[in-house]
């Protein structure tokens, strides 16, 4: 075997080419196929079932599935979830059998499967049952819900992560070391900027380095590509920074503090500032989805339907996509009337509930499971609210020590001036009054 393991056609794209045919150049995904994983001994044992990869673009799907099928004895044939149908599924069982008469597996592989309608998928059926195929199937979409559940409960599903910045500098560094690129001088930071531009994806980031090195002019003999030359091939300024250093923390810091402030436009600018950089989608997601609950809460109940959304529209899409998703999320936010009392509730009731951790749970709001339980006195006292004509019963709910306790303070901002009214009122009536 050659040093790279790779094709040497150099007609075919950079990603083609560096497409490694053994899993010792299968750079990320170790909780799968890492030494002593159950997927690697099942390679190594040439005993594999059918199994569905499902993870973003570019992170190793199809690759995976070419490694399984040149590690084992094992016959690769590959489908188009657009353009096959059921009449190219049957041909294929046909070579199936043929194989399987010369003592070889057949290894059936679909891409983005999750494309194919439920006749397709249920023509894959009865020979994955059987045995006669190994389908190995590739998705970007959750496979609960786009996979046929009978073929689904047949198969496998690993999910595989974007890849780490380390690990896509890993597979450019091998590519740079292919003889056709030998005159290739390219800096340090430029790897790590091809890296964090492609957001996990090395399919898209052979490609940009491919792009690149092409476009380079030969200059004594040599290319050499600065991060200037990178960026102004790349059409647009790389904001970088480190997401574990400094600069990720103030960004996202001014982030939420902008939009804590009511302030729209820079909370907006900040936003394309990260995600220009390279920063994951989802992390900003995450955040507005704190934030949602952390200064607005009650005062705008719908803050975190709008955040929860930006994050499944951003999961669902990506980059660059989702960026308007994402906008629209945190304009929102930045517009909504704020409280913080949620937050001030929990940190309140957080501090209680460790210095009263040993504090029993009282009687009357306990189940009386067993007859013992009864005679002790569980559940005795207790109303059940939904019988009383107010569908609220007069009694304490908190332990004695922390009797008459208030935790969530609602503000007079937005939803939260009625939800103060309603709590009043509902004091009122536990005291004695009318509700």
């Amino acid at each position: 075997m050659d040093l790279f393991d790779i094709n040497e056609n150099t007609y075919e794209p950079l990603a083609e080419r560096m497409r490694p045919l053994t899993l010792e150049h299968f750079f990320g995904q170790e909780e799968i196929v890492g030494v002593g994983s159950p997927l690697r001994k099942m390679i190594e044992s040439d005993s594999i079932s059918s199994m569905i990869f499902w993870g973003p673009p570019g992170v190793g799907k199809t690759t995976l599935a070419k490694i399984i099928a040149n590690q084992t004895n094992s016959a690769f044939h590959e489908l188009s979830a657009v353009t096959s149908g059921v009449k190219e599924i049957k041909e294929l069982i046909d070579v199936a059998k043929f194989n399987k008469s010369n003592g070889k597996k057949t290894i059936v592989f679909v891409d983005e499967i999750h494309r194919f309608n439920k006749a397709q998928q249920d023509a894959f059926l009865p020979f994955v049952e059987n045995g006669l195929i190994i389908l190995i199937g590739a998705t970007t979409e959750n496979p609960s819900f786009e996979v046929n559940s009978a073929l689904l409960s047949r198969s496998k599903v690993y999910v595989l992560k974007s890849l780490e910045e380390k690990e896509i500098i890993k597979i450019l560094k091998r590519a740079l070391e292919l003889p056709e690129y030998q005159d290739v001088i390219m800096d340090e930071d430029c790897l790590s900027i091809i890296a964090k531009f492609c957001n996990g994806d090395a399919r898209g980031a052979l490609n940009t380095l491919e792009n690149v090195i092409e476009i380079t002019p030969v200059k004594k003999n040599r290319k050499t590509i600065t991060k200037d030359q990178l960026e102004k091939s790349l059409q647009s300024k790389v904001f970088l920074y480190d997401k574990n250093g400094e600069e990720h923390y103030n960004l996202i810091s001014a982030l939420h503090k902008s939009m804590r402030n009511s302030d729209p436009d820079a909370a907006v600018y900040y936003l394309a500032r990260m995600l220009e950089a390279g920063e994951d989608p989802l992390y900003v997601a995450r955040r507005l989805i704190r934030f949602a609950s952390e200064d607005i809460g009650l005062a705008n109940k719908e803050a975190l339907v709008q955040a929860v959304s930006a994050y499944e529209a951003s999961h669902a899409i990506g980059m660059p996509e989702c960026t308007v998703n994402l906008t629209q999320a945190v304009v929102y936010l930045s517009v909504s009337p704020k409280s913080n009392a949620l937050d001030v509730a929990y940190m309140k009731a957080k501090k209680d509930a460790i210095d009263t951790m040993k504090e029993q749970v009282p009687y009357h709001l306990r189940n009386a499971v067993t007859k013992l339980d009864q005679e002790i006195g569980f559940g005795k006292g207790y109303i059940y609210a939904h019988d009383t004509k107010e569908k609220v019963a007069k009694m304490t709910c908190l332990p004695d020590s922390l009797k008459g306790r208030k935790y969530y303070i609602p503000t007079q901002s937005g939803n939260e001036k009625n939800i103060a009214s309603v709590l009043k009122n509902l004091e009122n009536f536990k005291e004695g009054g009318k509700k």
